[in-house]
This record gives structure tokens, C-alpha cells and sequence, in this order.
């Protein structure tokens, strides 16, 4: 069969688009750990009955409930849903929120055994509410988030180091989803990476991204604006500034590869201070909804680097995950099925 090749934008490197397949046909034989807050996404769906006489706000009337894996458990079932084996490393609380999540992973089938239930915790959770009338897609009215009010106890965090242990010994990656709720932190990360040089981890983390410095971590997987927070800056359309924040947090983190998503503008990924790819985004710049597409990111992105990827070409698989996870509705994930499809179909194109 031909293979076919695809350019990205001007003064970045091309890809062998059958060579993605390749590596994403590899990714059930693949067992990644996953270490991070695992969020409640609850989405609750109402039709609007009318304007209330108590206060000038829409009455909803509720239709239905739904609670699906977000942050660190959203990157957990998109791996499932790539054909990973996952181990997921967390900590929920014993109430409703982390009973639901428990139960849907066990549905799945998914290993849940390193999900330490704890007394008192409260399961981060993220209620949207969706208004629309009969027939009509919901938008979305309100958020309401539910968090912690306290730190882990010490005795979380030992038993999720011992977790973490145990569970690397089978694992071929590490993906760390730090949301900010404390499962996840650079001196843990820095622990156990000492002890495995070789072993492939990447980071996706919402507010404490520098904290990471030389912990270990191959590749991390920040969006736009993360980037921007660290260096104070907004970086749009200005292609410079990307480039000196990009270039400065891979040196700074010692990182062997650095991915951003940028939204309607792609993927830019850098590999070392003379070297940035710009990756357009993969299908439509229309985004029907970006919840969670940077946890499918951090999904393929591990899986392709597990898998023996090397940083471009993951960055490519990452970058059609991505595209296709933002035409879904809600936290949503993409099959290996879909994935395959999507580069096949790219590759049967750019052959003609």
C-alpha cells in the first residue's frame, strides 16, 4: 500500500499518516497508569417552562440526570475507550458523586482498585444545567461546582504512593491529571520517576504546571491559556510569544517534548529550542463543545508516546483525538474504532 504523507504548516516536519495507524493499532496492548483528581461531570437537562414571579430567572422543568467521569477520570475512560489496559490512581470521596464513579468504571470493567474511597472527602463534582426547548439542543445556563473543603489526610497520601507503587510495576506509561484537588504532586511524581528512567510520563496540569520542574515528566500537555498563566503573558496570534513560552517551559521542566492546544488554532509542539511544529486542527474549527478535549489529548497522546511514537507523530494522533472528541456533546471520549477511521481516511485523501 502507498504511503502517504501530510505537511503541516509552513517550516514544521511531515508525518507518515499510515505510520499513525500503526502505532494506534499497538494501543491495546498498552496498560497506562493514570494519577489525578477525578471529577463528577453531572449534567442535568430541563426544558423551559416559563419565566418564575420570584425573581427574573428561567424555570427549568427537569427532564434528566447525567453523571459521567470528568479530569483525571474522563483521561482514565478515554484511554479505556482508545483499548488501553488503565490503572487509575485516585482518591473520592465516600458519597454519591464517588459512588457513581466507582460504579461506572466497574460497568466498564475497568480496574478500580487503586480508587481509594475516603470518609468526609467531598467527590469534586461540576453540575451543569442545560435549558432548551422541546427538540432543540440544551445550552448551557449555570455551573455549579462541588469541592473539597479540606486537604487529604496524610494517611490518603501514603496509601496513594503505596497505590502508585504497586501499580507501575505492570504499567508502560503514567499519565498525571493534576486538576488542583491534591491527588496529584510534583514531589510524588518526582519520587517514583527517580526509581523509573524509562518510563513514559505525561502531565496535564490546570494550574501548577512549573511546580513539575524536573520531576521526571517526558512530556506535558498544557493548553494556551495554562501557558499563558505561567509566564504572565497572552500569547493569541502573536507566534513569537508562543515560542519563547514554549521554548522557556521545556527548558525550565527539562521535558523531552512540550504539546499546547490552542483551540481553533491546532497544536503546537516542541521538541527542543530550535524546533516548534505547528499542527492545524483536525476536521472543523466549529467546536460543538471543548468540554474534557484536553483530557482526550492527554489520552492519545500518552497512548502514541507508549506505544513508541516519537513525539511528532503523537502529537499528530493527540491532534486527531482531539478534533474529533470536540464535535461531541459533553465529556465525551473517542474510540480506537474512530481514530483509525479518522487517519485512514485522512491518509486515503492525501493519496489521491
Amino acid at each position: 500500500m502507498k504511503r502517504s504523507r501530510t505537511q503541516t504548516t509552513a517550516g514544521s516536519s511531515s508525518v507518515d499518516l499510515l505510520a499513525l495507524a500503526d502505532y494506534v493499532e499497538q494501543f491495546s496492548s498498552k496498560t497506562v497508569a493514570v494519577l489525578g483528581d477525578f471529577v463528577a461531570d453531572e449534567f442535568q437537562f430541563g426544558e423551559i417552562s416559563r419565566v418564575s414571579r420570584e425573581a427574573p430567572v428561567l424555570i427549568l422543568r427537569h427532564r434528566e440526570t447525567q453523571l459521567v467521569p470528568g479530569g483525571g477520570a474522563n483521561a482514565a475512560n478515554n484511554l479505556a475507550a482508545l483499548g488501553a489496559r488503565v490503572l487509575s490512581i485516585t482518591a473520592v470521596g465516600q458519597d454519591t458523586a464517588g459512588d457513581a464513579l466507582v460504579a461506572y468504571f466497574k460497568q466498564r470493567r475497568m480496574d478500580v482498585s487503586g480508587i481509594l474511597r475516603v470518609k468526609g472527602h467531598t467527590t469534586p463534582t461540576k453540575t451543569r444545567f442545560l435549558a432548551g426547548w422541546a427538540h432543540t439542543v440544551g445550552q448551557q445556563v449555570l455551573r455549579v461546582d462541588r469541592e473539597p473543603h479540606a486537604p487529604l489526610p496524610p494517611s490518603s497520601h501514603k496509601r496513594i504512593r503505596q497505590l502508585l507503587d504497586t501499580k507501575l510495576r505492570s504499567a508502560d506509561a503514567l499519565a498525571v491529571s493534576d486538576y488542583g484537588f491534591g491527588v496529584a504532586a510534583p514531589e510524588l511524581v518526582r519520587q517514583v520517576t527517580s526509581k523509573r528512567k524509562s518510563l513514559v510520563v505525561t502531565l496535564d496540569a490546570r494550574y501548577a504546571l512549573a511546580s513539575y520542574a524536573k520531576s521526571g515528566v517526558t512530556s506535558a500537555t498544557p493548553n494556551e491559556a495554562e501557558l499563558e498563566a505561567v509566564h504572565h503573558t497572552a500569547i493569541g496570534q502573536n507566534l513569537e510569544e508562543l515560542a519563547r513560552c514554549g521554548r522557556a517551559s521545556l527548558s525550565a521542566m527539562k521535558l523531552k517534548a512540550l504539546l499546547v492546544t490552542r483551540g481553533r488554532d491546532g497544536v503546537a509542539l516542541f521538541q527542543s529550542p530550535a524546533l516548534l511544529t505547528l499542527i492545524p486542527i483536525h476536521g472543523s474549527n466549529q467546536a460543538v463543545d471543548v468540554t474534557g478535549a484536553g483530557d482526550t489529548v492527554l489520552a492519545a497522546y500518552t497512548l502514541a508516546l507508549a506505544s513508541g511514537a516519537p513525539p511528532l507523530e503523537a502529537a499528530h494522533i493527540a491532534n486527531f483525538a482531539g478534533g474529533l472528541v470536540v464535535m461531541k456533546r459533553g465529556t465525551a471520549t473517542v474510540s480506537r474504532t474512530e481514530l483509525l477511521e479518522a487517519i485512514r481516511s485522512e491518509a486515503s485523501g492525501a493519496a489521491r
